[in-house]
This record gives C-alpha cells, structure tokens and sequence, in this order.
C-alpha cells in the first residue's frame, strides 16, 4: 500500500508540517486551497497544500489517467528586458538562449565557477521582447541575487538590461485531459502550442495569462501565469469540468520522479555538475563552442574524461528507498547514495535515483541499498520509469 506520507517525506529537505504558519509566505490561493480541504504544509518557506480530499495514490492515479491542478505559485517567476538580455541571460546558463525562436522556452541551469548546478530553470524568448524565466522558490532569493548583481554589473559597463520579478500566480494543469479542457476557454488552438512554448492568451475570459506548454509531471500538461488578483477565479472555472482533481506536493513529488524529472536539493545542487546529473543535453552545441558559460572548463573535460559518478534510476524490491540511503556494490562496499526515491503508484514497485560511482552506472547493473542496515537488491534503471507524453509536433 502506498503511504502518503512516505512519499511526502522526499518532496524536499526544506518540506516540513512543524514550521509557524505565521512565518510562511502565502500563495494568492491560500484560502482556496483550505476550503477545498487542502492539508497545509512548509515547503522553501511558503505553506502548500500536500493534499487535498483524495488520497495520494488516487491523485497521483487521476493525474496520470485524467487531469490535475497544482498551485506553483511559489516559483520564481522573472523578467529580462533590454536589448541585451540574451547576453545577460547566456552569461549564467548553460543553454543556448538566442538560438531561441519567439514564444519557444528551454530548460537550462545556472552554474558556479566550478561546474556546480546553482539552480534549474525555464527560459523563454517571448515575442514581447523579454525573457520569462521560472525559477525554484527554494533558489528564489541565490537566484534573484545572482541575476541583479550580473544586470548591475553589466549595465556598469554600458550594457541595456532590467529585471522585473512577476507577482502573478502561477497554475499547472496536468495530465492527458488538459488539452480538451483548456481549448474551452481559449480561442487559440492548442494543437499549435507544442511542449515548451508559450503564448499570451485570455483564458476563461481571465485575459494576460501566459500559457506554457511544459510541466513536472511528464504528461501533457500546461503552465498558466494569471494575474494574482484573478487566479483564485481561473481556478475555480477550471474547477468546473469534473475531469479535473486538485492536486499538492505528494502527487507532484512521485509524479515527477516517476518521470526522472531532478528535484533541486535533492538531486542536484552546488556539488553536482550538468555531466554528474546526466543533464548534458541541456548545453547549447554552440555553447560547448564559445565555452563562455560559469563553469565551462570543468563541464567540458568532465565530458571528455568522463565524471567519477553518475545519476541513475534504481527499482528495487522490498521496503521503500529513501533519499541518504547508500548504496553499494557487489562486495558490498558503499558506491553512492540515494537522493530521491518512493513507491511507484503506476508500477506497483520502488524507484529511486541517485549517485552511483561510474563504473556502475551501466544500465541492468545490480546494486544493493541499505535498508535500516538491511540489504535490499535494485538494479539500474533506464529513466523515465513510466513514459512521458509530452507533446510534440511532428
């Protein structure tokens, strides 16, 4: 049976129900959430529901199967304006911003001078003439100190930028429903809007939502920038086609890990690097070129000599693993840990990733976790566990 606080526990270092409420900040859906019976959590310092009246699994199922709405309102979401935001922007990640195509997004990372993964983010080079990046509330305050001290530093030396931090609510509708749900509040046809691009748009008469085709469950599924004012009213019009459950952090954790989508903190971090977390594809060809990104040098060989570890996908048998747990190999020694795992509810078994020293990350490679000092067989996995349906044009 699969336990909703056991998946809960891995959503994130910083998840916890003991913080004051009064210390929390409050998404513009605060009062909604709670009248739908949402169960309030601490999570990166703000309160969000882990569920609501439907158990974990039976969320989790539903999204897959159906349609779900999530409360991301706590993301970062900024803006780039100026004539060289594609500059500001490239001098902190690793992505190829300008080869961009209007209203089209990428995911990318901001990086150290060391390699290490600073945060991830959604970029997109909107046909308004800036840049929308989306951001983790857990990074929010390195992230915008990262980007206020690089637009001061280059508007120092002449350069056009300026930065706008959105205060609009954020809305994910999730699952292999969404499309049919939407199109009858949008005049626009979504079969245009492939995954990861982008379009301003009314939406349920709510006019100025940006609609984003992406999301971090691996279905189909869309991300609505809404007016704060206004966003308690979209859900609830959302809320009217009975396809649609609401769903929190326990859905959104074991959703996206079935989908080997990164939790940051988790997964990756300061001390991982885009070759370690097998994120080498989020690197712009030209940007490998130019070598002109934080922590090109050390990227770049460790893509030629290869890294000393690797992220992995793990199924295992026996009691769940969990994030810390180490890992080991055939004699027994410890080769890595776990950084993220929970029972599939989609595969009725335990999955997990984590760090594996590289000689062991080969796919079908037996391992063993540490169980409460048990020792419990997985084997290495090819990711995502479960198939993803984003939506592509072809």
């Amino acid at each position: 049976m699969l336990r909703v606080g056991a998946a809960v526990r891995l959503a994130s270092p910083r998840l916890g129900f003991a913080e004051s409420a009064d210390s929390l900040t409050k998404t513009p859906l605060y009062d909604f959430h709670q009248h739908y019976g949402g169960k309030m959590v601490a999570f990166a310092g703000w309160s969000l529901p882990v569920q609501y009246t439907h158990s974990h699994l039976e969320s989790h199922l539903h999204t897959r199967q159906h349609c779900s709405l999530f409360d991301v309102s706590h993301m970062l979401q900024t803006k780039v304006f100026g004539r060289d935001r594609v500059k500001f922007l490239e001098s902190l990640v690793v992505g190829d911003i300008a080869e961009l195509k209007p209203n089209q997004g990428t995911l990318s990372l901001f990086t150290n001078e060391k390699g290490g993964i600073i945060d991830d983010l959604i970029a997109t080079s909107t046909s308004e003439q800036h840049l929308y990046v989306v951001s983790n509330a857990g990074c929010r305050d390195k992230d915008l100190a990262l980007m206020q001290d690089k637009a001061k530093e280059m508007r120092a030396t002449g350069c056009d930028v300026d930065l706008e931090v959105s205060d609009n609510a954020l809305l994910a509708l999730q699952g292999p429903a969404m499309a049919r749900v939407l199109q009858a509040g949008v005049s626009d046809s979504l079969a245009k809007l492939p995954f990861m691009s982008s379009a301003v748009m009314g939406v349920f008469g709510v006019q100025g939502c940006r609609v984003t085709r992406c999301g971090y469950t691996g279905e189909d599924g869309v991300e609505i920038s809404v007016p704060a004012s206004r966003a308690v009213e979209l859900a609830e019009l959302l809320l009217k086609d009975q396809t649609v459950w609401l769903a929190g952090l326990a859905a959104r954790d074991s959703l996206r890990l079935e989908a080997g989508l990164c939790l940051y903190g988790n997964d990756i971090d300061e001390s991982t690097t885009p070759v370690e977390a097998s994120l080498i594809w989020t690197l712009g060809k030209r940007r490998r070129i130019t070598m002109d990104f934080p922590g090109a040098h050390i990227i770049l060989s460790q893509i030629k000599e290869k890294p000393k570890r690797k992220r992995v996908g793990m199924v295992s048998t026996g009691p769940p693993i969990r994030q810390h747990m180490s890992i080991l190999g055939p004699e027994g020694k410890i080769i890595g840990e776990v950084t993220s795992g929970c029972p599939s509810p989609c595969l009725q078994k335990n999955i997990a990733m984590g760090y594996v020293e590289s000689e062991h990350s080969k796919l079908s490679t037996s391992i063993t976790v540490e169980v409460r000092k048990k020792s419990c067989p997985a084997v290495v996995t090819k990711m995502p566990f479960v198939p993803t349906h984003y939506y592509i044009l072809k």
